[in-house]
C-alpha cells in the first residue's frame, strides 16, 4: 500500500523476532471512499491505498469501502494488522484470487471432499447426540436444497462422495466474484467444511450457528476437562478472522 513517502501494507508489518511485534507508525490523518470505475478505492490522505501486490485497492461496493476504510480510521499511533481483517481479506481477494479463481475453489472442493459433518465420533453417546443435532440439519439441508448427498463415515477412515454430489456442490462456488471465494476460502479453512461455509452464504445458517457448529467436538472435550488459556486465545483469534470472512461475505453480496 502506498501512502506519503511510506510504502506500507497490514501484511507486511510483523514480528520482530520472538518478542514485541514491530509496528508501523501511522503516517497518515484521512480515510476516505472514492468511486473508481464503478469501485470503491480506498484514499489515505487523498491517495489511493495499494494492495501488496501494487494493485488498486478497489472495492465492489461503498458498503464494503466503508467498512475497510474504518479500519484504517480506528488505527492509532500504530498500525496493527491484526485489528484489520477485512484489509486483508481485500487484499488477498485481489492479489491471490482474481484471475485465478479456478485454483481456489479445487481448494474449496478438496476440503468438501472430506467435510468435517460427514466424519462422526464413534463415542461417546453424547458426543454422537451432540454432533447428530448440529450437523444432521446441515447433511439435509445440503441434499434437498444443493442436489448434494453426502455419505457419512465413522472416525477417521476416509469415505469417497458420489462425484454428482461434488459436482453440485462446485456448481455453487462457479461464478462467484473474488471476495465471495475469499471469504468462503476462509470459512471452510478455519470450520473444515464447505458446507458449513456455504450455508452462511446461502443464509442456511447464522454465522454464530456455523461456528457452534464447526466445535462440537472442542466444545465436547471443554466441557469434559476445561479450558486451556493458549487454546482460547488461539480459538479467538480464528474467531475474530472468521467474523471479517463473513462480514465480507454479507458486504460482497
Amino acid at each position: 500500500m502506498s501512502g506519503g513517502k511510506t510504502d506500507h501494507s497490514p501484511e507486511q508489518s510483523g514480528s520482530s523476532g520472538r518478542g514485541k511485534r514491530s509496528l508501523p507508525k501511522r503516517f497518515y490523518k484521512e480515510v476516505a471512499v472514492k468511486d473508481e470505475g464503478g469501485r470503491s478505492a480506498l484514499l489515505l490522505d487523498g491517495r489511493p491505498v495499494r494492495t501488496p501486490g501494487k494493485a488498486l485497492l478497489a472495492l465492489p461496493n461503498p458498503e464494503l469501502a466503508e467498512a475497510i476504510a474504518e479500519e484504517w480510521r480506528g488505527q492509532g499511533d500504530h498500525i496493527d494488522p491484526l485489528t484489520m481483517p477485512l484489509t486483508k481479506l481485500a487484499n488477498s481477494a485481489i492479489d491471490g484470487i482474481e484471475g485465478r479463481s479456478e485454483a481456489v475453489i479445487d481448494d474449496i472442493m478438496a476440503h468438501a471432499a472430506a467435510d468435517l459433518l460427514c466424519y462422526r465420533a464413534s463415542g461417546p453417546k453424547d458426543l454422537l447426540a451432540a454432533q447428530a443435532k448440529q450437523w444432521d440439519p446441515v447433511i439435509a439441508w445440503a441434499k434437498d436444497a444443493l442436489d448434494a448427498p453426502l455419505k457419512l463415515a465413522q472416525g477417521i477412515v476416509h469415505v469417497t462422495q458420489d462425484d454428482a454430489a461434488m459436482a453440485a456442490v462446485k456448481k455453487r462456488l462457479e461464478g462467484l466474484d473474488a471476495f465471495s471465494l475469499a471469504a468462503l476460502h476462509v470459512i471452510t479453512s478455519l470450520t473444515g467444511s464447505t458446507l458449513l461455509a456455504l450455508a452462511v452464504s446461502l443464509k442456511r445458517l447464522t454465522p454464530d450457528e456455523a461456528w457452534q457448529a464447526a466445535h462440537v467436538d472442542e466444545d465436547w472435550q471443554i466441557g469434559k476437562w476445561g479450558e486451556d488459556a493458549e487454546a482460547t486465545a488461539r480459538r479467538a483469534g480464528r474467531r475474530r478472522d472468521f467474523d471479517a470472512a463473513a462480514q465480507l461475505l454479507a458486504l460482497s453480496g
